[in-house]
């Protein structure tokens, strides 16, 4: 047979090769990528319009976001925290057996639930277990991850790729994949993998002694996110400008980098205090931060105060505008913080008050939500300004003379003039480090540099030899930290040694937790997310790929894998615990699970199983009805079901099946699949299948298993019509492959998820996941033609 190589085929691999590299560059989020290739594909006219959209009503598509709901309602009712009780009085203290038994339950759960939910559910019982066994996480999770994709492999619903593969087999004629059909291969893998990885594998994971008793504060723990570094000691004096004020008045949080974990006043120690605390004379506070930081760079014997009026309406009328807004009917920032808008970054520009029904806000903005009639008042550039105008979201009102808008709202009396000293530390500094700002609640409005310039600043603009700051705040923060003494502030006590038992009682703990696999907070800052005032809890620090991060933490954007180290009153960690977006590492603080629906789940999942087996109803019919029921009967509400359906998934599921039929259609999996004949055709019909499974292990590393098995499943079929072997067993090849994502913690999301708590790195899941891929690699060689013959 012989292949023209058309304009087709130029396009569709084209578009291809486009496609790899977006997957694997992720320059662009996965969804977007999916909807792009929907279009294109359309636009080549290789297929029809509505070709293109198929993919969102076909029926494996139809089944994965109907399985994951399924896999929430048997989430939400506990099933795994009742089965991970009896982990530890089964499997014992013994470490290869309780690493058996951690896979062999994330497995079983894993047959019929999304694998990213059982790693998910299983984390915070897998981190209690290492605990009281005395065991490393490290050790543990990996494991757990690992176990989930092996279980996944075991049935038809087990993993997206074998629904693909089921649903492909369907349409195109010939006999799909059972329920089971997947399960003499997949459990031999499963348990050669568990085999492997509980006496051998073991050895080779990194033993980092996390958490080796019961008090999650041991030293080796301290260790790892390196407090030691971090927490200090200071002692307030008499005539500190602190005394009397709260603790959010001092801004010793905002201003200073100072987090406030407990203060010890006389022989009373008050730890994780409310914000609304007030300061004494002689109070010990313990902080998370740097204290000798703190000082070198405060602005206070570093900043003149300028008292000629005369100058601020000099430096205001001279490239700076000010301009009423209003959002307009349609703003989607309405109901949002000032804080997640974030003005100054995304606009350049500065909120400078809020005009509402009941009179005017100017402090405090940054907590602001914005009301559909609120009035706000604007500063920036002219340019900024005008570009503005042009902004669907918001509305221009009054654009006109600064100090008219200064006089008009109660603002006049809180402009001030600052100056930059030629020796001052601050020189150099951008207006993010020094925390000008935050320290002593005003905004810098203008910079007048020393060659009579003018800069509209942002957080990246550094200070200058005697530069004249225009900032609005009020006059009696800045005088009193002006005029005080910095030595005067507090004082370090350098012989301060760290205590676990100093952060913990029996009302105040310190916890772990994470971004939820469905979480919609992925890339916030904590500070965008107003973290601490919602929960009144403190970041002591963060872990990202086993590197610790203690400060700016408020301003840090917050991933999916991050460990985040909370200091809090147990009340604010347990309502913490309740919420969807984050996934606390412990049981004793998470959400509390509907365990009077447990029967009901575990009857509507046997219900749904059932017909299937026998062949009464298609797959996708089952789970749909199955969703309804969980709902139904209240095992979650419609809001949970819809937040345990991984989106990107279907999105990029849904996309990218046109991809696939313009491969089959226009002659490219055919081109493909000649080439593998003329390669491999002379070697038999092994060499194909090991060709076949080689490429799919090593794309499912860098590529999105769903993705891949789109692209792989015409080519694969067409391979098996080339050389005549049975599409089953290629087909089944390729799904067991694609779902064998070992080698990468960026293969599969629930090895992202415990790349954190485990402290692992890049490397730990390439000598692991390596030889467990070899090993998939063996039994698929040596099992799958026995059970599935490849010439049929």
């Amino acid at each position: 047979m012989e292949f023209v190589i058309s304009n087709e085929i130029i396009l569709v691999f084209s578009i291809l090769a486009a496609v790899i590299v977006l997957l694997v560059t992720e320059w662009i989020e996965l969804e977007v990528i999916a909807l792009l290739v929907l279009g294109a594909i359309a636009l080549t006219g290789i297929i029809s319009p509505i070709e293109a959209l198929s993919g969102f009503s076909n029926p494996a598509v139809v089944t994965i976001w109907a399985v994951f709901i399924l896999s929430g309602g048997l989430t939400r009712t506990g099933i795994a925290n009742i089965l991970g009780r009896y982990l530890l009085k089964v499997a014992g203290f013994k470490l290869p057996y309780l690493v058996a038994m951690i896979m062999s339950l994330a497995g079983v759960l894993s047959a019929f639930m999304n694998n990213i939910a059982v790693a998910a559910l299983m984390l915070p019982v897998v981190m209690d277990l290492a605990r009281k066994t005395k065991h490393s996480p490290s050790i543990l999770l990996m494991p757990l991850a690992f176990g989930s994709l092996l279980g996944g492999l075991t049935t038809m619903i087990g993993t997206p790729p074998n629904i693909l593969a089921t649903e492909a087999m369907r349409q195109n004629n010939l006999t799909p994949f059972g329920m089971f059909d997947f399960a003499p291969i997949g459990l031999i893998i499963m348990f050669s993998g568990i085999a492997f990885v509980s006496f051998v594998g073991i050895k080779m994971l990194p033993r980092k002694s996390r958490a080796l008793d019961s008090n999650l504060l041991n030293n080796d723990f301290l260790s790892q996110y390196e407090l030691d570094k971090q927490l200090a000691l200071i002692r307030i004096p008499a005539k500190s400008p602190f005394v009397n004020k709260t603790l959010t008045k001092s801004r010793l949080g905002s201003g200073f980098g100072l987090n406030v974990v407990g203060i010890n006043r006389g022989d009373t120690a008050i730890l994780a205090p409310d914000s609304t605390e007030v300061i004494k004379a002689e109070d010990k506070l313990i902080v998370c931060g740097s204290p000798k930081q703190a000082i070198e760079i405060n602005y206070c014997e570093q900043m003149e105060l300028e008292s000629d009026k005369q100058s601020i309406e000099e430096l205001l009328n001279c490239e700076m505008q000010l301009a009423e807004i209003s959002p307009s009917t349609i703003s989607e920032y309405i109901g949002q913080r000032l804080s997640n808008i974030d003005f100054r970054n995304k606009f350049g520009l500065n909120v400078l008050a809020i005009k509402h029904a009941k009179g005017f806000t100017t402090e405090d903005l940054r907590n602001k939500k914005i009301k559909r009639d609120d009035t706000l008042l604007i500063q920036g550039s002219i340019a900024h300004v005008r570009e503005f105008q042009n902004n669907k979201n918001f509305l221009v009102l009054n654009a006109s003379n600064p100090v008219y808008l200064l006089n008009k709202y109660p603002l006049a009396s809180r402009a001030h003039v600052l100056k930059v000293p030629e020796l001052s530390k601050l020189i150099g500094l951008s207006l993010g480090e020094c925390r000008l700002g935050e320290a002593i609640d005003v905004q810098v409005l203008c910079i007048r540099r020393k060659d009579d310039s003018y800069v509209i600043p942002n957080c990246k603009d550094r200070f200058e030899s005697e530069d004249v700051l225009v900032v609005l705040g009020s006059m009696d923060m800045i005088s009193l930290m002006l005029e005080h003494d910095p030595d005067s502030f507090f004082t370090e006590d350098q012989s301060f040694v760290i205590d676990p038992a100093d952060l913990e009682n029996d009302h105040v703990g310190i916890v772990e937790v994470m971004l939820s696999p469905h979480s919609v907070l992925a890339g916030l800052t904590l500070r965008q997310h107003n973290f601490r005032k919602k929960y009144g809890l403190a970041v002591l620090a963060i872990l990202r790929k086993g590197k610790a991060y203690r400060s700016n933490l408020r301003d840090m954007s917050i991933e999916f894998g991050d460990v985040i180290l909370l200091h809090g009153n147990w009340k604010g960690l347990l309502v913490l615990g309740q919420e969807p977006d984050f996934l606390v590492l412990t049981e004793t603080a998470q959400e509390v699970p509907r365990k009077e629906k447990a029967k009901f789940a575990v009857g509507i999942m046997a219900a749904v199983l059932f017909p299937v087996i026998l062949g009464w109803i298609p797959i996708y019919i089952a789970v749909v009805i199955g969703a309804a029921l969980m709902v139904l009967t209240k095992c979650l509400t419609m809001e949970e079901a819809y937040r345990y359906i991984e989106w990107k998934a279907v999105f990029l599921i849904a996309g990218m099946l046109p991809l696939g039929i313009a491969l089959e259609r226009s002659g490219a999996a055919g081109l493909i699949a000649e080439s593998v004949l003329n390669i491999m055709g002379p070697f038999g019909p092994h060499a194909v299948l090991f060709s076949l499974l080689l490429i799919t292990l090593i794309a499912t590393s860098i590529i999105p298993t769903a993705a891949l098995v789109v692209l792989m499943v015409p080519i694969t079929l067409k391979t098996a019509t080339v050389f005549g072997i049975s599409p089953h067993a290629l087909m089944m090849g390729v799904a067991l492959a694609a779902s064998s994502s070992f080698t990468s913690p960026i293969s599969h999301p629930a090895n992202v998820l415990v790349m954190g708590p485990g402290g692992y790195r890049f490397k730990d899941y390439i000598k692991l996941g390596f030889p467990l891929t070899l090993i998939v690699l063996v039994v698929l060689m040596v099992f799958l033609p026995i059970f599935w013959p490849l010439k049929p």
